[in-house]
């Protein structure tokens, strides 16, 4: 049988599901029943669902979990996370009681400021095009006007337009380099139809101007397009606390601890190799907020690793000190979010996550993500340099593995029951679980 398809898109849902398992899953009636058990009962919502992507067939769930006890600048915070990764709401959970008694976490917006880019070749003379530059300026953020006015009215719009000669990196090259701001939406839809008007006005204005011969009038542009590089968008978290106050009675004292975690940033500052996972880290708690409240964790998590490498190496997105008697542990880091657009006024789930944290506008939820991937952070690196990772980890995993082997209620509790003293391994809780049945 074929493999390919024409009109695919046309076909209904059903009709989808009906090639693809004929086609590709051995006309298993078993898996045609998975894909169609996890529509939604309720036919528009799963309409409204439907409709997010292209050629749907079915819903994809990912648990939905809570992280309570954040306080967040005298603010007590319930955060929603979605996420499928054991452990990831329980450290973050465990880490906002840790210092809900000592301060919590203080944040700040730094900048919001977002950035978009046409790319063009001209090949004539440099002065020629910085005067073009200085006369089209205007007329460029006049024509995008029709776009824009809704925006300033509400205190955004266009920052300012740079020219940008990049010719030293490709011949020719040049780049109008845009920033904006765009308050409560994340606004790429915004930023893309402005960066598209003004490639439009400047390769047209060209063609009249004066001061370039006949063969500089003809601009070729390449293409318009935000960035998901955003350094001057924002955010810091921290928590501190006198060093003294960092011991729980395990046996190891304030001091020792906060000695050992800072070493364990300042190796992350320093070796690419920790970085990658230190920053996955943190981008556990991140990502699960991001898409909880329904914004593009892609987006964000290109625009941090960048930003992770941006003084040449690739390093630790959190530090820590001791100074004083005082730990301080904090992270400086690029959000570009939103609360208006999107899924946020679609998607039933978003909608309540949005109410679960108070209906926060743009900069306040880049201070709450920002704390969930700093809590995070502290609970893995809490974790790493007193008991090991695995340990915590290990236990949450165990519940997997269980379901994996269609686990009874009754031989979850007896196994869980024997773990509770034992290092969970994949061999020991299948062994266990068979010498259980036998």
């Amino acid at each position: 049988m074929s493999k390919t398809i024409s009109g695919f898109s046309k076909l209904s849902k059903s009709e989808k599901i009906d090639w693809i398992v004929n086609t590709y899953l051995s006309k298993n009636d078993k898996a045609k029943q998975i894909l169609t058990q996890y529509w939604n009962a309720d036919k528009k919502l799963q309409q409204l669902h439907d409709e997010f992507i292209e050629n749907t067939i079915t819903n994809y769930y990912l648990p939905l979990g809570v992280a309570p006890n954040f306080l967040i600048n005298g603010k007590t915070y319930t955060i929603p996370m979605a996420i499928e990764e054991s452990s990831v709401v329980a450290a973050a959970s465990k880490a906002a009681k840790f210092w809900l008694d000592k301060g919590g976490f203080k944040t700040k917006v730094i900048a919001t400021k977002k950035i978009g880019q046409v790319h063009f070749k001209y090949r004539g003379d440099n002065e020629h095009l910085t005067s073009y530059f200085a006369y089209v300026k205007p007329k460029l953020i006049e024509e995008a006007k029709h776009i824009t006015a809704n925006m300033e009215k509400r205190g955004g719009g266009i920052l300012d337009i740079e020219l940008r000669n990049k010719t030293q990196d490709i011949e020719g090259y040049y780049q109008l380099h845009v920033s904006f701001e765009t308050l409560d939406a994340m606004g790429a839809n915004f930023i893309n139809s402005c960066l598209e008007q003004f490639a439009k006005t400047f390769k047209n204005e060209a063609l009249h101007f004066d001061g370039f011969s006949q063969d500089e009038k003809y601009i070729d542009i390449v293409m318009s397009i935000l960035s998901n590089y955003v350094p001057d968008c924002l955010v810091r978290a921290e928590v501190s606390c006198p060093v003294e106050q960092l011991s729980e009675n395990t046996g190891v004292s304030g001091a020792s601890f906060a000695n050992k975690f800072v070493e364990a940033v300042r190796i992350a500052e320093v070796e690419p190799y920790r970085a990658v996972t230190h920053n996955k880290g943190i981008m556990n708690g991140i990502d699960a907020v991001i898409l909880a409240t329904g914004n593009d964790f892609r987006a964000v998590e290109a625009g941090v690793h960048a930003f992770a490498s941006r003084n040449g190496s690739y390093s630790s997105l959190s530090h820590a000190e001791i100074k004083d008697g005082i730990f301080t542990f904090w992270m400086e880091i690029p959000l570009a979010l939103g609360t208006v657009g999107g899924l946020t006024g679609l998607h039933p789930l978003v909608k309540l996550a949005l109410e679960l944290l108070d209906k926060p506008s743009a900069k306040e939820l880049m201070q709450i993500v920002a704390v969930a991937g700093l809590a995070q952070n502290f609970a893995a690196l809490r974790s790493l340099t007193t008991t090991g990772i695995q340990q915590g980890h290990m236990k949450m995993h165990l519940m997997n593995i269980l379901n994996q082997f269609e686990a009874t209620d009754t031989e979850k509790q007896k196994i869980v029951e024997l773990f509770k003293t034992k290092t969970v391994t994949h061999n020991a809780v299948v062994q266990t679980l068979e010498n259980l049945r036998n």
